[in-house]
């Protein structure tokens, strides 16, 4: 019998729904209160970023007893075997933490380190995004696409920054040197919406660096779902052995190429 991955998607729409419940209800508190630091003063984590990831732990703990989570507040081990669920509980923390509505709760599960089912859900709009691999990719049940985008001058990229000032120069030139061959670019803050907006067609490709497991399991699995050229962390040296690359196929080549003569791969 074939593993079909849909009923992890009713579950981590479920989950999702808790959490981003949660996140709204909290957030002047969560806001108001002590908000630490991470990496650098200005990767940031409230107390609902914790908050939200603990009711998720809990809930699947109930619903999908005796399997791992690996989150980005309370880290974790992805297993090289069977499945693993991956937690972002506020993918655009700064977003939310100055109230623009440019945020999300991102769960997927991984089954051998290969995203099978995921959801984006959007506290604000209340949009649910969601794919099951095989299955395709939808939004709020409506079927998604990629654009048909087949010229790199006419297209609209979306992109990120590291939190590191030193690599945000090197990647402000790369950027600024792609956007001569480019319709326009677009910075957004928080990567599980960008590579959903791939998905939707909302931008014809997203490409960044850094990414953590938990800002690309359940987006990137969306956007492939709807028909993007997807290339994850480790998947392509020449672009960055931590670049997360995606595009609709009409351009795909065309951004690599442009990308890496912009010094994409060395920031």
């Amino acid at each position: 019998m074939s593993f079909d991955p849909r009923p992890l998607v009713d579950v981590a729409v479920t989950v999702a729904r808790e959490a981003a419940d949660l996140v709204q209800r909290t957030r002047q508190a969560a806001v108001t209160a002590q908000v630490d630091t991470k990496s650098t003063a200005t990767d940031v984590v409230t107390e609902a970023d914790r908050a939200s990831e603990q009711l998720v732990r809990d809930r699947l703990a109930v619903l999908r007893p005796g399997e791992p989570v690996i989150g980005e507040e309370e880290g974790g081990s992805a297993a090289v075997e069977g499945l693993t669920w991956v937690v972002d509980p506020i993918d655009g923390t700064v977003n939310y933490l100055y109230g623009l509505p440019h945020y999300a709760v991102s769960i997927a599960a991984q089954l051998d380190g290969v995203s099978v089912a995921g959801v984006v859900l959007e506290p604000v709009s209340g949009r649910v995004w969601t794919a099951a691999r095989g299955h395709g990719a939808y939004l709020d049940g409506t079927r998604l696409g990629v654009s048909g985008a087949n010229r790199l001058d006419l297209s609209l990229v979306g992109y990120g920054f590291a939190y590191r000032a030193e690599r945000r120069q090197r990647q402000a030139t790369t950027w600024a040197a792609l956007s001569t061959r480019v319709r326009d670019i677009r910075r957004a803050g928080a990567a599980s919406l960008d590579l959903c907006a791939v998905a939707a067609g909302w931008l014809d490709a997203y490409a960044e660096h850094a990414l953590g497991r938990w800002d690309w399991a359940a987006g990137a699995l969306i956007a492939a779902e709807a028909g993007a050229v997807v290339r994850l962390p480790g998947e392509d040296p020449e672009l960055g052995e931590d670049a997360t690359f995606v595009a609709t196929p009409g351009i795909a080549e065309d951004l690599r190429t442009a990308l890496v003569e912009c010094g994409f791969g060395s920031v």
